[in-house]
Order: structure tokens, then C-alpha cells, then sequence
């Protein structure tokens, strides 16, 4: 082999092992993210609920990064420059309400879960009392409802008049082909004052009908007003619109639903645009409604609220000491 083609191979190898190089060190210097969950530690994976408000640390000697998990337990925690993928490190779980967990793990691809042990709730002796027996939990919300009272039908005939085969002479309107004189006509009905139109349509009815064309044909948005634009090249053609006229009314609609009670968290789902969400429950047989308001505020219970991907409201109320379902 010439001294020539040598350095060719020889340019070739350095430049692709200095293209590995680069990518690997491109590589680490990516922020690396741990995410994660944390549950309640229970032997009933129906218990395993999600824990709010957990103090996440990662510390690895070299560096400590920190996150707070959201209402659905979920902690994401991207660490600072000096960590690297696959080094050891130490993940700190803290909450006033739990005991402490250190978890000795490594840097990787992998989902951190973490299960918490409850602090059993402590009582003075003389606050002592029995349980709040809390009973048939009801979740109450409304939502917007359209129902359409029948106001009736509107007609109207309009006329679309001309006389057939007269060349255009390049001189709109001209029929479609652009040889005859053509004439275009346009009118409009109204619905009136908070009124929609349904079934809007149109149709020719008399003279030539076979040489008409309907240009335009449009409701507009709020319904109101229903335009038609019609092309005729031939005699006078007659044409019919019709439609059905009602009238929209929206109003609240109460629905109920029964929420899921797992030891002692209660779990519900709300629709898309629910409003006004209350939780009816008997406390020592007295039935009683507790609205929960933007902050989420039970005497009985702490709640936590997390909105999905599709917009959907899950909500999770836990019960406080001294409070037991039934």
C-alpha cells in the first residue's frame, strides 16, 4: 500500500474515532433527569396511595439536586454537572407525616420508586376521643346543559330572474362553461334575537332549474342568519329556503356520582366542565354538604386534585386523625 493511500486511511480512522469521542463527551454533558414515584408503604396494593409534598434529594457527595413530588406522588429531578449516568447515588425521601427513607441506588434509565412508612398520629390524653364515623360519602357537581325549545319553521322564496341564451361576451356573470349571460342573486333569512336556525337548505322549485347553480350556502356561526348566493343562466328560475327555528337555553344540571374508598382515602373523578364540586357525607349520622372550593379545604379530610391529559380532574381526599369510614 502507497504512503499515500496510508495517510488517506489513517485521516479517516482520526476523524471518525474524534467523532466518537465527541459524541460521548456531548453525552455526558446532557442534564441527566431521575424521575419517579412515592406511595405510602402498604402490604394491600390498594393502599399503596400516592404521597404529596415529599422533600426528594439526590446527592452523590459530589453535588445535591432537590424536588418536592406533586399530588400524584410523581418527582422529577434533574441533577446538577457533576452527576453521571451509572455513578452511585443516594435518593432522600422527607415528609413530616412519614418516617425518613434513604435509598442507595445509581444514576440510570430506570423508574425510582419509593414506599413510605406512615408516623403513627399521636394524641394528647386529654384530646383523646372516639373516631368520627364518616358514612355514605356522595360526590355532588353540576354541569351546563343545552336542551332547544321549537320555535317553529320560516320559509322563503326568492326569484333569480334572467332570460336564457344571450352569449356573455366575456362579460360576468356568465354560466360556468362561460357562454351565456347569467345572473346572481343573493338573500338572507333571520333567525332573530337569541334564535338558531337547524336544517337550514335550499332548493329550486320553478322555471329551468337544471341551468341554476347554488354559489354559496352558509349559517353562519351563532346560527342566526342563514345567506344563499344562487347563479342562474337561463330563464327565470324560483327557489325555496327553509328551515327550523329554535331557541337555545343552558342551565345547571345537578348529577351525583359515588366515590371509590380505599383504607382511608377517598378517590373520584370529575367530567370536563364540572363545576361547583361538594362532598356530601354523614359525620356521627348527620348528613351534611361540604363544598370544596378552589383550595380544597375539608374539615375531615386533606384533598389534592390533579388534572390529566385529557383535562380530566382526579381527586384524592385522605382522612385526617380522629376520622374513620365506614
Amino acid at each position: 500500500m502507497s504512503i499515500k493511500k496510508t495517510s488517506i486511511w489513517l485521516a479517516i480512522g482520526l476523524a471518525v474515532l474524534a467523532g466518537f469521542v465527541t459524541a460521548v463527551l456531548v453525552h455526558r454533558r446532557r442534564p441527566v433527569t431521575l424521575r419517579g414515584a412515592v406511595l405510602r408503604e402498604d402490604s394491600d396494593s390498594n393502599k399503596q396511595l400516592p404521597v404529596a409534598d415529599v422533600q426528594v434529594t439526590a446527592t452523590n457527595g459530589l453535588g445535591v439536586s432537590s424536588t418536592k413530588t406533586d399530588s400524584s406522588g410523581y418527582f422529577s429531578l434533574t441533577l446538577p454537572k457533576g452527576f453521571r449516568r451509572r455513578q452511585p447515588v443516594q435518593l432522600r425521601f422527607r415528609h413530616p407525616n412519614y418516617r425518613s427513607l434513604d435509598l442507595d441506588d445509581y444514576i440510570g434509565d430506570k423508574i425510582y420508586l419509593a414506599r413510605m412508612v406512615p408516623v403513627p398520629q399521636q394524641q394528647k390524653p386529654q384530646l383523646q376521643h372516639p373516631d368520627v364515623i364518616v358514612t355514605n360519602t356522595r360526590v355532588r357537581y353540576s354541569v351546563k346543559a343545552t336542551t332547544e325549545a321549537d320555535v317553529g319553521n320560516t320559509v322563503k322564496t326568492f326569484q333569480v330572474v334572467n332570460t336564457g341564451n344571450i352569449p356573455c361576451n366575456k362579460q360576468p356573470p356568465c354560466s360556468p362553461d362561460g357562454k351565456w349571460k347569467a345572473a346572481l342573486a343573493s338573500t338572507s333569512l333571520d333567525a332573530g334575537e337569541r334564535n338558531q336556525f337547524r336544517n337550514a337548505r335550499i332548493s329550486c322549485i320553478a322555471g329551468p332549474c337544471p341551468f341554476t347553480k347554488v354559489e354559496l350556502e352558509d349559517l353562519s356561526q351563532d346560527g342566526r342568519y342563514f345567506q344563499v348566493s344562487v347563479l342562474n343562466w337561463s330563464d327565470t328560475t324560483t327557489f325555496l329556503m327553509e328551515a327550523e327555528v329554535v331557541h337555545p337555553m343552558v342551565s345547571d344540571l345537578v348529577r351525583e356520582s359515588y366515590p371509590v374508598i380505599f383504607g382511608r382515602a377517598l378517590n373520584f373523578s370529575l367530567p370536563i366542565g364540572a363545576e361547583g364540586p361538594s362532598i356530601q357525607a354523614e359525620l356521627d349520622g348527620q348528613a351534611i354538604v361540604f363544598p370544596l372550593g378552589p383550595d380544597l379545604l375539608l374539615r375531615w379530610a386533606d384533598c389534592h386534585l390533579r388534572i390529566d391529559k385529557d383535562q380530566l380532574a382526579n381527586y384524592r381526599c385522605e382522612l385526617k386523625p380522629g376520622y374513620q369510614f365506614r
